[in-house]
């Protein structure tokens, strides 16, 4: 029961994790950095009883996890500092594609001044560069009420949010009014999609269309929250302003109109035109990085901005005070920023064609125009296929006799999502396979979930993940596709194929000691052409209370150049035409009328086909 007051003096961050409370959310994941700590610190101790939260090996994982549980239609908040969303840039990009089910917010804490960090960043670069909405408080109450607004609104949209907080907002306290929880009327279930979850090209380029779209569908949400907000006061000075700058706006500037953005991006143009309009002199007051302005002056509309505001480190009350003259006009403006602004000259001789280099440059561009080009015919449709023999395909096979949920990662596996196989629910980023799977898990998903990667994606980012399910005490099982390659990129060497780019000699890093290093230990190695001893192991694996390792261990036939034995043909008179076979979809299997058949010239005798064949025909 919440026995906490109504109202309360609260920081920054306490807010946040009261937010949470309030906007139903029920999973919390993260990891430390100041000035963003107690936001999961607040969630653990008081919260519990409502909201699941962990610290995760990094912020990659926490976003990942996060994600999980928001596909599971859970809301879900994952939280770190500016330098810890460089880390989990991966799966943010990719999740702007695909989207949200359960409301999603990645709380992000700027350090403008860099307290207690080794680098000044402005998130709001990376919301544009994502295409996703990003909120800004400026006291602890709007930190509160913009947690269950930016799930209201990633719900609405299905788009994942930034919340950016700053060190001032994060660490200041306010006054702040508690309300009852709301619960989520979402059903915590994973709802197979692949077109929706799975980005892979075929669909990926139908989901980069859709995020223009929900860009309009966003602004038109936000116009209806009223979150962005003029303020009309002395029509002299108007002032652009969002964040705890409009704390300080307001009090150097009590009688200066304000436009105050809560969500800075999307750019709400309206707006920004309407204020302009209706004052005589227009400034912009921002933190960091010269973003509003920038855009402002892209419009068309005059304003000064970091001519007079510093773009590196804090602003204070103090600070507009020594450039207030300047602000109001009363005093001629200076460049007092604190970097060169300068470029080189594009006229440099050096950089210049030579003007014969030039004629010919033109010529061969008016007769390539000239030239009619030939009306070609269509190229057939090639969709990609896991090659013959690839090993991959009986792991798939094995995961059919399970209703299960498979979460993917990047590599040839990524085929399986296609018929016949038709086994793979998701795809985020690289080592994304195992976070989401433990996020799906630790939620409560009515199925269990398999997460699933290949050995050079696990060395590359999927360790990290397997920690996480170890320490958080997860029950997702884990599939390592170890085919001794880096293959889908064309054959390249890994830690676990025992040669370096050199063509050394090396150490071969075992994925099962790895396993047991993490805390795994239930650990076995499979041989996936022997689907009988797949399914019996996945069988033993997802029916337990614990988590998982799975390392299915066979060669790319590819890589190795060669058959694994001799091409196999199908006794015709014991076929009885069942096509089972065929439900492994590997290219050496064709069906002509009704005969089953391998093309021997594909066939490179891996023998799973044989291994199924319920008559024993294939031999």
């Amino acid at each position: 029961m919440d026995t906490i007051p109504k109202i309360s003096l609260l920081s920054g961050n306490e807010a946040i994790a009261r937010g949470a409370y309030e906007s139903g959310i029920t999973f919390a994941s993260g990891y430390p950095g100041t000035p963003s700590t107690e936001i999961l610190e607040t969630i653990a101790a008081k919260y519990s009883d409502t909201i699941y939260a962990e610290w995760s090996p990094n912020e990659k994982v926490a976003f990942e996890v996060a994600v999980g549980a928001s596909w599971t239609g859970g809301r879900a908040i994952t939280t770190m500092k500016h330098v810890g969303l460089n880390v989990a840039a991966d799966p943010l990009m990719t999740l702007s594609y695909i989207g949200c089910v359960g409301g999603f917010i990645a709380v992000v804490a700027d350090d403008p001044g860099m307290h207690s960090s080794q680098n000044e960043q402005d998130t709001r670069r990376y919301a544009q560069f994502a295409k996703i909405p990003i909120f800004e408080p400026s006291d602890s109450t709007e930190a509160k009420e913009y947690v269950k607004l930016a799930i209201q609104l990633s719900e609405s949209c299905k788009t994942p949010v930034i919340l950016r907080t700053t060190t001032r907002v994060s660490h200041s306290r306010s006054l702040v009014k508690f309300k009852e929880r709301e619960e989520s009327k979402n059903e915590i279930n994973f709802e197979k999609n692949p077109p929706q979850f799975v980005p892979i090209p075929l669909w990926g380029r139908k989901m980069r269309v859709q995020i223009e779209s929900r860009l309009d569908q966003i602004c038109k949400t936000l116009t209806e929250l009223e979150i962005n907000k003029i303020e009309i006061r002395n029509i002299d000075l108007g002032i652009i302003t969002s964040g705890i700058a409009y704390q300080y706006v307001r009090e150097v500037f009590p009688e200066a109109s304000t436009l105050k953005f809560g969500v800075s991006f999307p750019f709400s143009n309206n707006l920004i035109t309407k204020f302009a309009s209706q004052v005589k002199r227009l400034v912009v007051i921002e933190e960091l990085e010269d973003f509003l302005e920038e855009h402002i002056k892209a419009l068309g509309i005059s304003c000064i901005g970091k001519s007079v505001i510093p773009i590196i480190g804090e602003l204070s009350p103090d600070l507009l005070y020594d450039r207030k003259n300047i602000i109001e006009g009363k005093k001629q403006t200076v460049d007092i920023k604190l970097h060169d602004n300068s470029i080189l000259s594009p006229t440099n001789s050096a950089d210049k064609l030579e003007s014969s280099e030039l004629q010919d440059l033109q010529e061969s561009q008016e007769l390539q125009e000239s030239q009619e080009l030939p009306e070609l015919p269509e190229l057939p449709s090639r969709p990609p296929v896991l090659c013959p023999g690839c090993p991959h395909r009986g792991i798939f096979y094995a995961l059919g006799r399970f209703d299960v949920v498979i979460t993917g990662d990047i590599g040839c596996y990524s085929l399986g999502v296609f018929p016949p196989l038709s086994r793979l629910d998701t795809i985020l980023c690289m080592g994304g396979g195992i976070s989401v799977a433990h996020g799906m898990s630790k939620i409560g998903n009515k199925r269990k979930v398999v997460g699933m990667l290949g050995d050079s994606t696990f060395f590359h980012s999927g360790i990290t993940g397997l920690l996480d399910i170890a320490y958080n005490k997860g029950n997702a099982t884990i599939i390592v596709l170890d085919n001794r390659i880096t293959a889908m990129t064309g054959h390249q060497e890994n830690p676990g194929s025992g040669k370096t780019l050199m063509g050394e000699e090396t150490a071969v890093i075992s994925i099962e000691e790895l396993g047991h290093a993490c805390g795994i230990s239930n650990i076995k190695t499979v041989n996936p052409r022997e689907i009988s001893e797949v399914v019996a192991t996945i069988d033993k694996a997802i029916n337990s209370d614990e988590s998982w390792l799975i390392v299915s261990k066979s060669p790319c036939p590819l890589h190795l150049r060669k058959s694994i034995s001799e091409p196999l043909q199908v006794n015709e008179k014991n076929c009885r035409k069942c096509g089972i076979c065929l439900k492994l979809g590997c290219p050496g299997l064709e069906k002509q009328n009704s005969d089953i058949r391998i093309n021997k010239f594909l066939c490179v005798g891996c023998k799973m086909c044989q291994n199924i064949c319920p008559v024993k025909a294939i031999s």
